[in-house]
């Protein structure tokens, strides 16, 4: 059995699950999210919380899948979720422009970044940039899309990382004696 998949999901009151064949449907108050059902999984829901079952073992490898995208959904649309990153090095710095992030990063033009839809991008004392949004996998894909503007370097420690990454830090050639 599962250990993920057999887990119940609290919906909050302010979430309504639509269970379709082949599709749960979450809505709440951040927005409508769907999430796919494989062959052989079936949700259920009762008592405001919503719980995944499989017809037999040759499922077992969708069970947990089929949950944890269920559940991202549900959290999706009543929290949501948020990366955050920051930029390290001198004259490095990002500015929002309605949908668009401008980014200045050492190259010799800036970089313009169009965000997606229901991807909200907000940026702190130009440095600190949050990406947040209700889709777990648009907002996780935004931010290894900023980040990979300019990687961090490990020489030098500049460039995008998300918030608390720990980067080793190489040591330099050793010069001639």
């Amino acid at each position: 059995m599962s250990r993920i998949g057999k887990q119940t999901i609290e919906v909050p009151s302010g979430a309504q699950v639509d269970i379709r064949p082949g599709l749960l449907k979450v809505t709440g108050p951040k927005g409508e999210l769907t999430a796919p059902i494989p062959d052989g999984i079936v949700f259920k829901f009762e008592d405001g919380s919503l719980s995944a079952e499989r017809s037999g073992d040759e499922h077992a490898a969708a069970h947990g899948l089929a949950r944890a995208l269920a559940n991202n959904a549900v959290v999706g649309v009543t929290k949501g979720f948020s990366k955050q990153l920051e930029i390290v090095g001198i004259g490095y710095r990002a500015a929002v422009a309605g949908r668009v992030v401008v980014f200045s990063l050492g190259y010799s033009h800036p970089i313009e970044v169009l965000m997606p839809e229901g991807v909200e991008v907000k940026v702190d004392n130009q440095t600190k940039i949050e990406v947040s949004g209700a889709d777990k996998q648009a907002v996780g894909q935004v931010a290894a899309q900023i980040r990979k503007l300019r990687p961090p370097d490990p020489y030098k420690q500049k460039g995008i990382r998300y918030l608390g990454e720990r980067l080793r830090k190489k040591e330099g050639k050793t010069g001639a004696k």
